[in-house]
């Protein structure tokens, strides 16, 4: 998966909207071999209010500042086949801002590739390789780092037994899971005409994908069981395996519209 957290630059909200969904999104990504999956996401001021911790040191930090990153691209690449994708990728986005069609006004807060090591689904329909063409509502997406000495597949059994069973009960806003690990790249593997943000952290980096079937509503509302996030988040940090890095929650942006454009700041 590529994971791409960026903000526009103020002023160009609308600009960056149009040349990212109508340009780049395509001609960047989708038009790549083995790239079958994309989605936008958006974090508008009332939903970057709502992430946690606040208080993560820097070289341990996803998004510096905690609400750093109000648009969320994310792709699916066939599993296999990472290395050609993204050799076409790199040499790509290169050719593209050679050529005057990148865009300069916008700041990356985390750019990262990700591997998919497993999924929690409950009773969920969806397969994981659908996770982005279902019309989920809402993601929240959260980063931790697992305890030395912890594998995430200990983390991931904790995850089934202690956390998964109330997490997607039927009352959960949240209906499926899905669990990354970052690929750190080596060398120049990570090149890019633009400076990428946070780094994607050390190989005890996890990152989970909450899919959820209702949107956030600006709240971690109790009566809307969005308490299950902020539990999760207490309980991860509480079980000794892992710590929290960020906990942050997304809309769906509206394709063909600049809908959210004028909420991102406040």
């Amino acid at each position: 998966m590529l994971f791409t957290l960026v903000d526009p630059e103020r002023g160009h909200e609308v600009d960056y909207n149009r040349w990212y969904e109508s340009d780049h999104l395509y001609s960047g990504c989708m038009v790549g071999p083995w790239l079958f999956a994309s989605r936008r996401w958006v974090a508008t001021r009332d939903l970057k209010d709502l992430r946690v911790p606040a208080d993560v040191p820097e070289e341990s930090a996803v998004a510096h500042p905690v609400d750093a990153g109000s648009y969320l691209a994310t792709y699916f690449i066939h599993a296999g086949h990472e290395a050609e994708h993204f050799a076409w990728a790199n040499k790509q986005v290169f050719e593209l801002y050679g050529n005057g069609r990148g865009f300069e006004e916008r700041i990356h807060a985390h750019t990262s590739l990700y591997f998919f090591v497993g999924e929690h689904r409950g009773d969920s329909p969806v397969p994981a390789h659908m996770a982005l063409d279902h019309p989920y509502a809402g993601l929240v997406s959260i980063h931790l780092d697992r305890a030395e000495g912890v594998r995430h597949e200990a983390y991931a059994e904790w995850f089934d037994d202690e956390i998964a069973p109330d997490l997607l009960s039927t009352d959960s806003p949240v209906d499926l899971v899905l669990d990354w690990r970052p690929i750190i790249p080596k060398g120049t593997e990570g090149d890019a005409p633009m400076k990428l943000g946070t780094g994607p952290g050390t190989r005890q980096r996890s990152l989970q994908m909450l899919f959820c079937g209702r949107a956030p509503d600006g709240s971690w509302d109790p009566a809307q069981d969005w308490s299950v996030i902020t539990d999760l988040c207490g309980r991860i940090d509480e079980s000794g395996l892992a710590t929290v890095r960020l906990a942050a929650p997304f809309g769906p942006t509206v394709p063909g519209t600049d809908t959210y454009t004028d909420r991102l700041w406040a």
